[in-house]
């Protein structure tokens, strides 16, 4: 990361509100996001991630509140828009042109430099299929094509409301590595997703929202250590995890049986005591583990939302 981006920030929002008529979309959100970071932008449908995100690119105002993309108010996109790329709702292509060609189109819009379509789809790993109609292209590849044409204006935010919806595991991690280059090259990107396995791989800060309020933002790793251990625990034998749950749960543990396995709440000091119980019934342990909640288990604990 460039030193001289450290205080600097990509996004800051400061008490940020949107009421609609009675309801209040976003309400009282403040988060920031460090430059040349990428960020993830989490919760449940409907807790207004793309109101915020919309708040953010100026195609709406704020009804409360203020905040700031590349140190300019959002009152002014026209002050840093040019230095955003975004791809919200997925990308509008003309089916019958190519690649390359609907790039250009673009490029031709936006004043930008033709020169920049070959290398874009480069990055994006399209360069092979340049000339094919966007009508043939999968899934995967319209999205990268839609995240090409948010890096026209070489911006120096990339912001991208769930990017890898509807792909196949390929197409995703396809578009996680791309955002992990542009990471590196110094792209901050604010990318919105329900997929948070994904998210806890590349993001390295997070902001999770409920019903339009912020619950937390920060370092996703701070939010995961925080969260407590526990224990994993598997018989040699499957016949012999019931009786083992039944000893356990004699002895205080709180158990839950999942998946063919035990799952114990306590800390790193109730291993031993475990595996005496359990070699006291004669009884092998094939698996003992401490264990710490993903992001996904954090995040329905945190929001309620069992989806």
């Amino acid at each position: 990361m460039n030193t001289s981006h450290l205080n600097q920030m990509a996004i800051s929002v400061k008490g940020l509100t949107k009421i609609y008529g009675e309801r209040k979309a976003v309400s009282q959100a403040n988060f920031e996001v460090p430059l040349g970071s990428i960020c993830g932008f989490v919760g449940p449908n409907g807790s207004g991630k793309t109101t915020t995100i919309r708040m953010l690119l100026g195609l709406i105002e704020p009804s409360a509140g203020s905040g700031e993309v590349l140190g300019s108010s959002i009152n002014k996109p026209s002050e840093y828009l040019s230095k955003v790329g975004a791809m919200i709702e997925g990308p509008a292509f003309y089916p019958a042109l190519s690649g390359a060609e609907n790039l250009k189109v673009l490029a031709n819009i936006g004043g930008y430099p033709l020169s920049r379509v070959p290398e874009l789809l480069k990055v994006v790993g399209l360069a092979d299929r340049a000339g094919s109609k966007y009508k043939t292209y999968s899934l995967g590849m319209k999205q990268r094509l839609g995240i090409a044409a948010a890096l026209l204006p070489n911006p120096q935010l990339l912001i991208l409301d769930e990017p890898t919806n509807g792909l196949d595991p390929n197409g995703i991690q396809e578009i996680r590595n791309l955002l992990r280059e542009l990471a590196e090259g110094g792209t901050s990107v604010f990318v919105s997703s329900h997929l948070l396995s994904e998210l806890e791989m590349i993001a390295e800060y997070l902001v999770m929202l409920r019903e339009g309020q912020v619950i937390y933002f920060g370092k996703t790793e701070d939010l995961l250590h925080a969260q407590q251990s526990f224990i994993v625990v598997t018989a040699e034998y499957a016949v012999d995890n019931d009786r083992l749950h039944a000893l356990l749960a004699d002895a205080n543990f709180r158990v839950v049986a999942r998946d063919g396995k035990l799952v114990i709440d306590g800390a790193k000091e109730s291993a031993a005591e475990i595996n005496r119980i359990a070699f006291s019934a004669g009884i092998t342990l094939a698996e003992l583990a401490m264990e710490k909640p993903t992001l996904e288990e954090t995040f329905f604990d945190m929001t309620g939302d069992a989806e």
